[in-house]
């Protein structure tokens, strides 16, 4: 069920949509290097294949755990003949992470050369996992987690394709049927085709055990149930009620109600929802919610995560109320959470300000006599370990991104705070 042109990919809108960077790309014929990042599932092999086919290149497919440096080099060679013939050559590169760094440099004089043109695919932060040097020939592009609404159309779509999917078979299937393994398929697209063809399977042959092979055959919500060896949470057909009760309980702890939030988790616990998604959501709220207004907030919850992760359940339950009551009842501040989306936009807005003279790092004598680190006064040779010396570049100087509440132990950074600005001294600009 590859999809064999744009048409028939789903998903993705931000990347394939009219007039997005990866769409013209391929429309019109640009194609440069590439890291596809993304999560399992979501089309990254698909997009290779794609881009391959329409550009009219050759396609060369390469997993970084069945080969090494041995049959790169084997490939750049064959890439040089037909680059001679005028033919480009797509290397795709599936899991690039896997390689080493120094196994990574292999492929640097055949993409300067521009002999291959290489689509690398990775579910792990290519920043730390792909050397400088190939990552500022790539461009990476950010591949989103499948919503359930897209593999509802792939799954419909295999229902009827007689080609590659079921269509021969003649099946329907029921719409809480269709709606469930797309909301438990966790975004991944080969996960929800493998559960159906199962499904399918199962069905083909009760029916065939029953003599009832040529009546109506629809794929129910106990079959997908069978199949996904999982069972429907106690949530809606199209999945919102599953949205509505995190939403509740997130809200409960944000609200300081203990009594609901433990209600709603008793709600997902009891509806077979997966204890580390709930944990790790409580892992966002003790930073969103709560933050420096109870610090201990973040310790109690990653403390529960590892916690959890020992025991598991049935036990874990009461590491999960433990949690739940600490956060519903802890004070709350959202200014950590404000402080970095403030910083963040500001960063985006006015670029990268150069870093004021007298704290950046000096560690030869050509950089000291250009006057890095003049004048930097080290903080612990002050009294209360405080220099009062401007850090920020010069023309946000000034700025405040972070605002502590008035309570709980925010209350007593405020006012800590507060006491260094009346002590901070004048930025000197000759220091």
């Amino acid at each position: 069920m590859r999809p064999r042109s744009l048409e028939e990919f789903s998903g993705q809108g931000h990347l394939l949509g009219e007039g997005r960077i990866l769409r013209l790309m391929i429309e019109t014929d640009t194609l440069s290097s590439l890291i596809l990042w993304g999560p399992p599932g979501c089309g990254k092999t698909t997009l290779a294949h794609l881009i391959a086919a329409v550009s009219r290149s050759r396609f060369v497919f390469f997993s970084a755990i069945l080969s090494g440096v041995k049959e790169i080099r084997e490939i750049f060679r064959e890439a040089e003949g037909y680059s001679a013939r005028g033919v480009r050559t797509v290397l795709f590169v599936d899991e690039i992470h896997r390689f080493s760094k120094s196994q990574q440099d292999a492929f640097l004089p055949s993409v300067e050369k521009g002999l291959v043109t290489i689509i690398g695919a990775t579910t792990e932060n290519p920043s730390f996992e792909v050397i400088a040097p190939l990552l500022s020939r790539c461009r990476v592009l950010t591949l989103q987690r499948l919503e359930p609404e897209s593999i509802r159309l792939i799954l419909e779509h295999a229902l009827t394709d007689e080609e590659r999917g079921l269509g021969t078979l003649k099946l329907t299937a029921q719409v809480p049927a269709l709606d469930f393994l797309a909301g438990q398929a966790d975004g991944d697209a080969r996960i929800a085709l493998n559960t159906l063809e199962v499904a399918a399977s199962l069905l083909q042959a009760a029916r065939n055990k029953r003599h009832k092979a040529g009546q109506d055959q629809s794929i129910t919500l106990e079959d997908i149930q069978e199949a996904l060896q999982k069972k429907a949470l106690l949530y809606d057909k199209g999945g919102e009620e599953h949205y509505n009760i995190i939403s509740a309980f997130i809200k409960s702890l944000r609200g300081s109600d203990p009594d609901a939030a433990l209600y709603w988790l008793a709600r997902m616990l009891e509806a077979g929802e997966d204890p580390l998604f709930i944990l790790r959501r409580m892992i966002i709220v003790a930073s969103e919610d709560i933050g420096n207004a109870d610090p201990r907030a973040l310790q109690m919850a990653v403390s529960a995560l590892h916690a959890f992760q020992m025991i598991g359940m049935p036990e874990g339950r009461i590491t999960l109320g433990q949690l739940v009551t600490y956060l519903a009842t802890a004070p709350k501040s959202n200014a950590s959470y404000i402080g970095i989306d403030e910083a963040l936009a500001e960063v985006r807005k006015s670029g990268a300000l150069p870093v004021p003279l007298h704290i950046r790092n000096a560690p030869t004598r050509l950089m000291k006599e250009c006057g890095y680190g003049k004048g930097y006064q080290y903080a612990h040779d002050h009294e209360e370990g405080y220099a009062g010396q401007q850090c920020l570049p010069d023309n946000l100087a000034g700025r405040r991104f972070y605002a502590p509440k008035g309570h709980g132990y925010e209350k007593s950074i405020n006012d800590r705070m507060e006491w260094l600005r009346s002590m901070k001294t004048p930025h000197n600009s000759d220091t």
